[in-house]
């Protein structure tokens, strides 16, 4: 009669070291902290860009008021000095 076949072991090993755990796990955890710390700066960018805007509105308001006021919104930010062009006066 014909020969029993041998049952084979597996030898691959069926996990990786606990070292080995331990570090991807450091290292897929670092990943995601960091996932959630740039989605909070997201946030704040998001939140940023929509003051810059308000304040952006507020400078466009307080030149129609001097172009009403002074004829021109061409002012110097750092004394005040209005530069009136050098269109002729009526005076």
């Amino acid at each position: 009669m014909g020969k029993k076949k041998e049952k084979v072991v597996d030898l691959k090993p069926q996990k990786i070291t606990d070292e080995q755990l331990k570090k991807v796990q450091e290292v897929i955890n670092a990943i995601n902290r960091g996932q959630l710390e740039l989605g909070g700066l997201e946030t704040r960018k998001h939140m940023i860009l929509h003051q810059i805007s308000s304040i952006q509105d507020q400078l466009s308001a307080m030149q129609n008021e001097f172009k009403e006021q002074y004829g021109t919104i061409d002012i110097n930010v750092q004394d005040g000095t209005i530069n009136h062009s050098d269109e002729p006066s009526d005076s």
